[in-house]
């Protein structure tokens, strides 16, 4: 894929999708285009040409989404919650851990800076005031997202919110890095569209189920950042229980994963729910325990394929189909499931592009 591409799951190509306005510009100079391609839907010498000249408008079409994209990176939605709304400590609550803005954004990555460095892992949770709050007997945190977490048909097994903590696995391995049972503090999760109205999430705890990964290529006890960062809007496999995962290895534990970061996964359409601005974590029902919370995110929907005509390449025969599609409301064509083929689609397609450049 060439760099001026819009990755799928970057910020620039989720504002790409809703920038309507230049794309039905480009649109308007290669609807003609399109519909020959369309008709013809094949590539052979005689039409090398007009090939090229539609691969030049997906090039120009990429190059007008990337650019709009950098003049508005700072408008963009957080994936991550971005307010606090609510904080009581409550009883028990660990001393020095009261701080609940620190549950706002990304998880951590890495932990104990200029004290106990060391990469988060399965094995190794972020542990640092500044970077996990405590809810005690009879506290909760209340936070919001600056957009609508939507109970989206194209997220990973269902899962649209992600609940990131401070559980770990205890080591069978005596430092080796083998899945003996679950650390976990519990803490009860509820969300609300309007934050009035809360529905609970059953059998989720907010410090559980699944620990947090910093990176997919760091040892279990590494004490250096790794190389390749996990996902943390990527959920796990939430049909997984902790005997599931019971003498895994860590790089069993790793492939168990897939690149995903971890965090408690709620799906708010079980709850009857289409979306949801805030979420809430209330603390233990029992003296003793005292749930810690890192993060909140919103998860990524997978790509759709883009390859429309199945050609294993997403090129100009594919831009031509969705370009003679436009406006209409075709299902195989409506790569962003918004109901009609449109900017959205556009986009998803030309960040998918791999059939070359000119």
């Amino acid at each position: 894929m060439g760099g001026w591409l819009v990755s799928f799951d970057s910020p620039a190509a989720r504002l790409a999708a809703r920038s309507s306005h230049d794309f039905n510009a480009i649109h308007a100079r290669a609807v003609k285009l399109a519909r020959t391609l369309a008709k013809w839907r094949v590539r052979d010498d005689a039409h090398t040409k007009t090939e090229r000249s539609a691969t030049r408008i997906a090039c120009s079409v990429c190059f007008l989404a990337t650019t709009t994209a950098a003049h508005a990176e700072s408008a963009l939605d957080s994936p991550f919650a971005s307010t606090v709304i609510a904080y009581t400590a409550g009883s028990g609550a660990a001393a020095g851990f009261t701080n609940p803005s620190v549950a706002l954004g990304s998880p951590e990555r890495f932990t104990g800076e200029g004290f106990l460095p060391q990469c988060v892992t399965p094995f190794q949770p972020a542990f640092r005031p500044n970077e996990v709050v405590s809810v005690g007997l009879g506290g909760s945190l209340v936070v919001a997202f600056d957009h609508d977490v939507i109970d989206d048909p194209r997220n990973p097994f269902g899962i649209d919110l992600l609940v990131f903590g401070n559980a770990f696995f205890t080591d069978l391995g005596g430092g080796a890095g083998v899945v003996g049972g679950l650390a976990s503090e519990g803490g009860r999760i509820s969300v609300s569209s309007d934050g009035v109205t809360w529905f609970q999430v059953v059998d989720v705890a907010a410090d559980g189920l699944f620990p947090t990964v910093g990176y997919v290529d760091a040892a279990p006890y590494a004490t250096v950042p790794g190389k390749i960062a996990s996902d943390f809007l990527r959920p796990v496999n939430p049909t997984l229980t902790v005997g599931d995962l019971v003498g895994l290895d860590h790089a069993a534990l790793l492939e168990v994963y897939d690149g995903s970061g971890g965090g408690a996964g709620v799906d708010i359409g079980a709850l009857g729910l289409q979306s949801i601005r805030y979420v809430r974590v209330d603390g233990p029902t029992a003296i003793g325990f005292s749930p810690e919370v890192d993060a909140f995110a919103d998860v990524a929907p997978l790509a759709p394929n883009a390859d429309l005509d199945d050609s294993g390449t997403v090129d100009a025969t594919d831009l031509a189909l969705l370009l003679a599609s436009w406006g209409t409301t075709a299902p195989a064509f409506d790569l962003d499931a918004d109901g009609i083929i449109g900017a959205g689609d556009l986009a998803l397609l030309l960040s998918a592009w791999n059939g070359g450049g000119s």
